[in-house]
């Protein structure tokens, strides 16, 4: 006797929050891409232009935590961003140890051009800013909330 399938099959692939936030997100991804290939920025270095647009110079520690990258991440995009003459790397001299991460002139006038990304993305989503700011939003909470569940299983 065949059994039937539960109506709503808790393994199906479109029911998985991990599938639905991955493939979005490759997806978002693809599209930023294009926009910024004129600026000459990779997805993960616009990032990492942003937070020192927000705060230049930073060290390259906050930095890291700002953008949740470890260094051997971070170290790679740092050196092309450096090559391509939009920032410097330089130790701090009150601590030889520490790395600071500054923006050049180049990097800041940079910042003009990307005013032009946010509003080209939203207008390529084609979704409402409000509606993007609020699955921004609930993005940011699935992200705590992950994270607070993977130090609960670390404590247990």
């Amino acid at each position: 006797m065949p059994t039937t399938a539960p109506s709503a099959d808790l393994l199906a692939l479109d029911r998985q929050v991990c599938f639905a936030l991955v493939t979005a997100a490759r997806d978002v991804v693809a599209l930023y891409r294009e926009v910024l290939a004129p600026l000459g920025l990779t997805h993960p270095q616009y990032l990492v232009m942003l937070a020192l647009w927000e705060e230049s110079p930073q060290s390259v520690r906050s930095l890291g935590r700002r953008l949740s990258l470890e260094p051997a991440t971070l170290s790679p995009l740092l050196r092309r961003l450096e090559s391509a003459g939009l920032l410097e790397r330089k130790r701090n001299p009150d601590d030889e140890r520490a790395l600071a991460v500054a923006l050049t002139a180049s990097g800041t006038a940079l910042r003009t051009k990307a005013l032009a990304v946010p509003p080209t993305i939203i207008d390529r989503l084609g979704i409402d800013l409000s509606e993007l700011e609020r699955m921004r939003d609930t993005l940011l909470e699935v992200g705590r909330a992950a994270r607070a569940g993977l130090s609960s299983a670390r404590v247990a």
